[in-house]
C-alpha cells in the first residue's frame, strides 16, 4: 500500500471548476436518475444512488434538484439511458476510456468519434485500451479530511488497497466489490467523501510533453463538454512544470 504517492492525471480535472453549472448538474442528474431506476429510490438502500447523491452534494447541487432526479426514475416519461464505454488513443499514445450515459447511441458515437478525430486522437475498438487499466473502487476526500498519515491509517483499517495523497486531496482505492463497505467504514473517521465511484486505474503511465499535452487537454475538454459523457479516464502523466504552463 503506497501511502504518499502522488495521484496525478488519472481522471482529468476531477470536479473541474470551469464546467458550466447547468451542464454539470445535467450529468449529475442523469446519473442519479439511472441509479434510482436500477434499484430502490432510497440512497440508504441503493449504493449506486448514494454515490451519485454524494457526488451531487459535493458540487453544491440543490436538494430540490436531487429529489427531482430521483423522482424522475419512477415516472412513466423518464428517459431510458444506456451505459456505453468508448476507448481510444490521444496525442502521444495516451490511452483514454470514455464513460457515457445516453438515450441515443448513434448521436453519442458520432460525437465521441468527432471529439477524438478533431483533436489528434483516434477512437479505438471495444476493449482496445481497457486491458491496460484495472477496474477498482475510488473514494475521494478533500485535503481538509486529514493529513496523509491519518488518511492512510484510516484507509488501511477500513480495508482499502491503496491511498494516494497530494495537496489537492486523497484518493483511496479499493477492490470493486469492497467500495461501499470501505466507504461506510471511513465515514465515522473522515466524514462524508467527495466522491465514491468505480474507476479505471492505469497500470502504467505515459509522460506527455507540452505540445501533446496541449492537444490532449483540448481533446478531453471536447469530450467532457458533451452532455452524454460522464467521465474521461486516461493513463497520461503531465509533469507539473507543463501543467503550470497550460494553466
Amino acid at each position: 500500500m503506497a501511502g504518499h504517492s502522488k495521484f496525478k492525471n488519472i481522471m482529468y480535472r476531477k470536479g473541474a471548476q470551469d464546467k458550466k453549472r447547468s451542464t454539470l448538474f445535467s450529468k449529475l442528474s442523469r446519473e442519479i436518475t439511472v441509479a434510482a431506476k436500477a434499484g430502490l429510490p432510497d440512497p440508504a438502500m441503493n449504493a449506486r444512488l448514494r454515490s451519485a447523491v454524494i457526488a451531487a452534494r459535493a458540487q453544491s447541487m440543490p436538494n430540490d434538484n436531487i429529489k427531482r432526479a430521483i423522482d424522475k426514475a419512477s415516472g412513466s416519461d423518464s428517459d431510458n439511458y444506456e451505459e456505453i464505454r468508448y476507448e481510444g488513443f490521444g496525442p502521444g499514445g495516451v490511452a483514454l476510456i470514455v464513460e457515457t450515459l445516453t438515450d441515443n447511441r448513434n448521436r453519442t458515437a458520432t460525437n465521441v468519434r468527432l471529439g477524438f478525430s478533431k483533436n489528434g486522437g483516434n477512437l479505438g475498438a471495444p476493449n482496445s485500451v481497457s486491458h491496460g487499466f484495472d477496474r477498482l473502487g475510488l473514494i475521494s476526500y478533500p485535503a481538509k479530511a486529514g493529513d496523509a498519515e491519518r488518511v492512510f491509517e484510516a484507509a488501511l483499517e477500513a480495508g482499502a488497497e491503496d491511498v494516494e495523497s497530494n495537496e489537492d486531496g486523497h484518493s483511496i482505492w479499493t477492490g470493486s466489490d469492497a467500495l461501499h463497505e470501505v466507504s461506510k467504514a471511513l465515514e465515522p473517521v473522515l466524514g462524508e467523501p467527495e466522491g465514491i465511484k468505480l474507476a479505471w486505474r492505469p497500470q502504467t503511465h505515459v509522460e506527455v510533453g507540452e505540445a501533446d499535452a496541449t492537444l490532449l487537454m483540448k481533446l478531453i475538454d471536447a469530450l467532457e463538454e458533451d452532455d452524454d459523457v460522464q467521465t474521461v479516464w486516461g493513463n497520461y502523466d503531465v509533469p507539473d512544470a507543463v501543467m503550470e504552463k497550460l494553466g
